[in-house]
């Protein structure tokens, strides 16, 4: 029997974070007893990776770059050990996909600048362009040069992290997708959101400091305005590419 995926995911709101997890079933295509979903907010046990076919790693309202003083109680628990596991999924290249915070664990991992110094984006759509070295990529090819995509963070790599090939930019935030090794790939933007589930989550976090709360129901609204369809085909051809345990090419 094929082996399941596993999200982790840190999201203490459970709207959000049952939203995120069905969000990822819905688009990846998997049966439930192909995604095992750990809430890392709740506990983070010993995980073997030989248990996967591959990790997913999503966003929340935690930040790679706060200082320890300023961490959730829930991210000073998990972060070390998810580092770590991060770590073994860089030296293993085994396959990973992150998303938001899932990028700046990974950026962080590796060595690169994950602050709040610049590239921060409101929640909402930019466009995302894709880079030369996009063309020739498993997940990537065939997809339109520039496309749509749902984003919203207050932290962003500085630079390309260290050992990283730029997959993807856009005008405010120029990180938005890399690769390392071939199997692991993050992302800034969701690849998992719809109009319904930015949202959602525009309406859990009003009051969190991504944008003027007074905005919230025009983001709602340009939200559902916008036709985002090459994020989710990403997740979908990474489910496809390693749901099968030993495809490595």
């Amino acid at each position: 029997m094929p082996l399941p995926f596993l999200l982790l995911q840190l999201r203490p709101e459970h709207s959000a974070a049952d939203d995120e997890y069905r969000a990822v079933q819905r688009i990846s295509g998997l049966a439930p007893d192909r995604l095992v979903r750990i809430r890392m907010d709740r506990e983070l046990p010993d995980l073997a990776l030989d248990d996967f076919a591959a990790v997913l790693v999503g966003g929340g309202p935690s930040n790679v770059s706060n200082p320890d003083a300023a961490k959730y109680d829930y991210q000073r628990q998990f972060e070390p050990i998810l580092r770590t596991l991060v770590a073994e999924i860089v030296r293993r290249d085994f396959p990973y996909l992150g998303a938001c915070y899932g990028l700046g664990i990974l950026a962080d991992v590796l060595g690169g600048r994950v602050s709040r110094e610049r590239y921060a984006e409101t929640a909402g759509a930019q466009t995302i362009e894709l880079t030369a070295a996009a063309r020739t990529d498993p997940l990537l090819r065939g997809l339109p040069r520039s496309f749509r995509a749902f984003v919203g963070h207050k932290e962003s790599c500085q630079d390309v992290p260290p050992g990283a090939v730029l997959l993807a930019g856009s005008s405010g935030c120029p990180v938005q997708m890399v690769r390392v090794g071939d199997h692991v790939y993050a992302t800034q933007f969701h690849p998992e959101l719809d109009g319904d589930g930015l949202a959602l989550r525009i309406e859990t976090y009003r009051h969190a400091g991504y944008f003027d709360p007074d905005e919230a129901d025009d983001l709602i609204a340009l939200g559902h305005r916008e036709t985002i369809t090459a994020p989710g085909e990403i997740l979908r051809r990474f489910v496809a590419r390693y749901g099968d345990d030993r495809h490595r090419d």
